[in-house]
């Protein structure tokens, strides 16, 4: 069995996975109280060493990825591989008994990701997924105003991503194109996480596909010429219905250039506020009123300061055992049901019923997390 969390505690983490990534969850354990980095492992022996010399004052082991979990003093895995590959060492980690904390999606599909949240429950260890850029202070200053009843009851939000393609800046962007990645499984979770956040859960959603191009050019890098095979859907749009009757109209495309749309938008019968980006943990939320002029930015009022990527895990580990953390794996799967109900009803022409169900997570008071 998995031992249990204590919030009084320091958790220690292990790292399987040291790809690009992995700088950013780094730049936040080093400041995050409560959390402590142990171990480090990687496929690429000399990608751990690497990280782990990177590590100020040292302390960080660098292990191959059966040492990490066989490791006793290592609490909680953080899962940074390929998506791939993220149900396999889950359940790996779940089995030695350790808590998980994952990159998105919680699985490839929606049954790998049941797979873990039954294993984990099982073991008595709890399981964590980004996003965790809905804990800043974007997203949970707007969830603060729709809380406080500034735009009135919710009845639509509109979601927008669009970029021509990450193979122009990453240099090894083949998972992207492969299942479990494309613009709804890879940038789509932010965005339906946001949505859920900001007006809870999702009941049933109708959607549309398309795939204009079956390969794509990498663009920088030892790579750069290279073609890589599409296997996904690289545009997606659709509309979701929510628990409380908002419709959340959502595009995410991999083929579009730019947009003069707000990444959110969420609209009610007494105004409208514009959300910023949920791939970031900051950024004005503004709000125009019923009546008013002209646009307002409202005052950071909620959420983690000066967060980023990994403060899930030091929410993870404020989170009783009686409680599921914000990002919980829970919610991580109901949004991953949300995204592949999505695709289901863009091959069918149908509206597809959302079996799965999460709760809207708590809303995160203006808190500073940092040592």
């Amino acid at each position: 069995m998995g031992e249990p969390l204590n919030p009084d505690k320091t958790l220690n983490v292990g790292i399987v996975g040291c790809g690009t990534i992995v700088g950013q969850y780094l730049a936040s354990l080093r400041r995050l109280a409560g959390v402590a980095l142990v171990a480090v492992a990687d496929l690429d022996a000399d990608r751990a060493r690497a990280v782990a010399k990177e590590w100020e004052g040292g302390g960080v082991r660098a292990v191959t990825v059966a040492e990490l979990l066989a490791s006793d003093d290592v609490d909680l895995v953080l899962n940074l591989t390929v998506p791939a590959a993220h149900s396999e060492i889950a359940l790996k980690a779940i089995a030695a008994g350790k808590h998980v904390y994952g990159e998105k999606p919680l699985a490839a599909t929606s049954a790998e990701a049941r797979a873990v949240l039954d294993a984990a429950r099982q073991a008595g260890v709890v399981v964590g997924c980004a996003p965790d850029t809905v804990l800043g202070t974007g997203v949970q200053t707007a969830r603060r105003a729709i809380d406080d009843g500034l735009i009135g009851a919710p009845v639509a939000a509109t979601a927008t991503m669009v970029t021509p393609g990450h193979e122009r800046w990453h240099p090894d962007p083949d998972f992207y194109y492969a299942p479990g990645g494309g613009p709804l499984l890879d940038m789509g979770p932010y965005y339906v996480t946001a949505l859920v956040t900001l007006l809870g859960p999702v009941t049933s959603v109708i959607g549309a596909a398309s795939r204009p191009r079956p390969e794509r050019e990498i663009g920088s890098g030892p790579r750069a010429g290279e073609r890589v095979p599409v296997a996904v859907d690289t545009h997606v749009t659709g509309v979701l219905v929510h628990e409380s009757g908002a419709l959340s109209t959502l595009v995410v495309s991999f083929d579009a250039v730019a947009t003069h749309s707000a990444h959110i938008e969420v609209h009610g019968p007494q105004g409208t506020l514009a959300v910023p980006d949920p791939n970031h943990f900051d950024g004005d939320t503004r709000l125009f009123r019923l009546g008013a002029p002209s646009w307002e930015t409202l005052p950071v009022s909620a959420g983690y300061l000066g967060s980023g990527r990994g403060y899930g895990i030091a929410d993870l580990a404020r989170t009783p055992a009686s409680a599921e953390p914000r990002a919980s794996g829970t919610l991580a799967y109901h949004v991953l049901d949300v995204m592949e109900s999505l695709l289901a009803s863009a091959g069918s022409g149908e509206s597809v019923a959302v079996a799965s169900r999460a709760d809207r997570p708590s809303a995160v008071p203006l808190t500073d997390l940092s040592r």
